[in-house]
């Protein structure tokens, strides 16, 4: 599957120096080292394709551009990659609704999140793969857990074949990521996909692995598990292990999959006998009229609504920067014309030119700093006022244009 077209991207010379950043199931900030020595390989949980990018998606997938520009300012060379949630109920649904092909739908709104990207200067996954896409590893993954005993059948009384679930309580791996307790687990469980008072379940926890195919939706043959479809965590480990391997060094998402997307993920991993991610980074979310935005509730501000209607995605770039990734925040007017008054700023001081290598480093480090933008926001409104940070230590080849260095480090083009 095709992503989008990369914008123009020149980093800087390498810094040498490490990326730290906050690790949600660590609870702490620390370094990244990758695993395999100069190489960073980062996972961000793609869409589910039944509508348009809204400004929460558009958080995530901006934290996860800063960490790919920040892995590679320390000099690491990156790889990425992202899945298309393509085949799941929310987009059956969908289609099912307005009377359209749910290949179509998923086609026509991963073209439109493409555009939104595109517009913010989001880089681009090396692999951008589908579910559909990446049936033949999705199955032979759950063939796999079902050949090592992992997975077990749940009779249905309205389809032929039954269905396949993940035995948890086998490896112990529940709760590695979020560290929630079950009473945790069990408020948000069955609001983000899980069934846990289904009967013939053995606990209330464990995930769907293959769905029974029932009319009118997508199957696919599977010889040991029946025509069926796949659930959802599993599809992530398939999609991250052939296009990074296993283990990764960065998870990224919003805070809203640590549980039970992320933690359930992992616990795939080592119920298929191999580690998943070593660190997992988390984007706030993005409310608005008081309430998350969400598809269900229908109070979503959408990316190419405000491009369409005259805004420039630079602007929207610095609403985004605005908030530290990790912080919950609301969407506003008033952030957007506080972004398009520092947008004209900053091009005014843009095109003023001068050296500034003490700004440019200020920059860098709070960009090492667990993705810092309101600090670097504070570095550039003193740049643009004319003001110079504190000195800092700097290298003979220390880079010096601002403006280049607001386009490497945080995708801002100031031209």
């Amino acid at each position: 599957m095709h992503s989008w077209n990369a914008p123009a991207w020149t980093p800087l010379p390498a810094s040498g120096l490490p990326l730290r950043l906050f690790d949600t199931r660590s609870g702490r900030i620390a370094p990244v080292v990758p695993q395999q020595e100069g190489h960073a390989r980062l996972y961000v949980c793609g869409i589910t394709p039944y509508d348009a990018t809204h400004l929460g998606h558009a958080a995530t997938y901006h934290a996860a551009d800063l960490m790919h520009r920040a892995l590679a300012d320390t000099g690491h060379r990156v790889t990425t990659a992202q899945n298309v949630t393509d085949v799941d109920d929310p987009l059956l649904e969908r289609a099912a609704r307005d009377d359209v092909d749910w290949r179509e739908l998923a086609a026509s709104q991963v073209a439109l999140f493409a555009e939104d990207m595109e517009a913010l200067r989001v880089l681009p996954p090396h692999t951008f793969r589908s579910v559909s896409e990446a049936m033949e590893e999705i199955i032979a993954a759950v063939t796999a857990l079902v050949e090592r005993g992992r997975a077990y059948r749940v009779e249905n009384d309205d389809v032929v074949d039954a269905d396949w679930y993940l035995d948890l309580s086998q490896d112990g791996a529940l709760g590695d990521v979020s560290g929630w307790s079950e009473e945790q687990m069990l408020e948000v469980f069955a609001e983000r996909g899980g069934d846990p008072e289904r009967p013939g379940k053995r606990g209330r926890f464990d995930p769907l692995l293959w769905r029974a195919a029932r009319p009118a939706e997508p199957a696919w043959d599977a010889p040991m598990l029946g025509r069926g479809r796949p659930g959802w965590h599993v599809e992530c480990v398939c999609i991250a292990d052939q296009g990074l391997g296993l283990p990764f060094d960065i998870q990224a998402g919003g805070s809203d999959l640590i549980f039970p997307h992320h933690d359930l993920s992992a616990a795939h991993a080592v119920a298929l006998g191999r580690p998943f991610a070593v660190a997992y980074a988390h984007a706030g979310m993005v409310a608005y009229e008081g309430e998350k935005m969400s598809k269900s509730l229908g109070n979503l501000v959408f990316v190419h609504r405000l491009v369409r209607d005259g805004v420039e995605p630079m602007a929207i770039r610095l609403v985004l920067m605005a908030h530290h990734y990790r912080s919950d925040w609301a969407w506003s007017d008033a952030e957007l014309d506080t972004a398009r008054q520092r947008l004209e700023t900053y091009r005014a001081a843009a095109r003023r030119g001068g050296r500034h290598q003490a700004v440019v480093e200020a920059l860098r480090a709070s960009l090492r700093q667990d993705l810092d933008t309101p600090q670097a926001l504070a570095v550039l409104d003193a740049w643009a006022a004319g003001e110079e940070p504190p000195t800092l230590e700097l290298g003979p080849d220390a880079p010096a244009d601002v403006a280049a260095a607001a386009d490497a480090l945080f995708g801002l083009d100031l031209t």
